[in-house]
């Protein structure tokens, strides 16, 4: 059954919550999780006051991205049952009030960023911003089913920022946390495509389950969670990390591998049969969090 269409100028007035749908905040929460890890990963000292904001900032900058990419993509949202009732296409809000809403979060927590640690800081989130906005939602999202692995790279970017909040430069270990991140978003996402892939289709994005089918896919979930495994262990191989992080890593990627086995393993195109592309959705959220802690637990245990 179709969903309503979407109305782009009904003038009603949106509540506070509209607002805070705008930015997406189920994202956001592991979005600054990661670049407060790595803020505390990083060698330094910050005032606890100026560590603050510098996560705030983060946290204003993905709610902005979030804003600017439900602002451009209003018309797909409609189509799809898990995004139809957002703000935009549920008629709760005009399509202006959401751009200058990301506008205006956008240029202040850049802004906010900079005044408070450094401009370096400020550059990160200005490029993770643009990168979500302009490469991966008007770019890529409706041309190519690498849509997800090149975009994958605006969320690779929290940890980095943290970084620089303290440091002002980079060094070896945030780069290899962004490409963590960043191998990590493939098999998370794809792995939630598969049984949402119906919803893709209607809308008309190029997916990989809706391009080169969900067989495809399935290998390229165990791939990816292959060379993830890799690089979440290089940090320790490396010695940018102790005991805690290095066992932690092997222990949490080796269920990441075990768990994406029975997805590859899985032949059915059934929604309903998809068990184990859920339990590997779940579990990837799970695996950056408790990843992410390890490496603040690591860094304490060393100080």
């Amino acid at each position: 059954m179709a969903s309503a269409p979407f109305h782009s100028d009904l003038g009603l007035p949106a509540e506070w919550r509209d607002y805070v749908a705008l930015t997406k905040p189920r994202v956001m929460t592991l979005v600054v999780f990661t670049g407060a890890c790595g803020l505390i990963a990083a060698p330094g000292n910050l005032h606890p006051v100026l560590a603050f904001t510098a996560i705030l900032c983060i946290a204003l900058g993905a709610g902005a991205a979030g804003a600017l990419n439900q602002w451009y993509e209003a018309d797909i949202d409609a189509l799809m049952k898990r995004t139809e009732q957002r703000p935009l296409p549920g008629g709760r809000m005009t399509r202006d009030s959401a751009l200058y809403f990301g506008v205006a979060l956008s240029v202040f927590s850049v802004l906010l960023m900079g005044l408070a640690t450094n401009w370096a800081a400020a550059a990160g989130l200005a490029a993770s911003i643009l990168f979500y906005v302009l490469i991966y939602t008007i770019w890529l999202k409706r041309r190519t089913p690498q849509n997800i692995v090149i975009g994958g790279a605006a969320g690779a970017f929290p940890p980095v920022i943290g970084w620089l909040a303290v440091t002002g430069e980079l060094a070896v270990l945030p780069l290899l946390l962004f490409a963590l991140v960043f191998l990590w978003t493939p098999p998370h996402f794809w792995a939630l495509s598969l049984f949402v892939r119906t919803d893709y289709a209607k809308a008309g994005v190029p997916m990989l389950p809706v391009t080169a089918g969900n067989r495809a896919t399935r290998q390229q979930i165990f791939g990816y969670s292959l060379v993830m495994a890799a690089a979440a262990v290089a940090p320790w191989a490396l010695r940018e990390t102790g005991m805690i992080y290095g066992v932690s890593a092997a222990a949490l990627s080796l269920l990441f591998v075990a768990l994406a086995w029975p997805v590859l393993r899985n032949q059915s195109d059934d929604p309903a049969a998809m068990a184990p592309e859920k339990r590997l959705f779940k579990y990837s959220i799970l695996y950056l969090f408790l990843l992410f802690g390890a490496l603040v637990a690591d860094r304490w245990v060393m100080a």
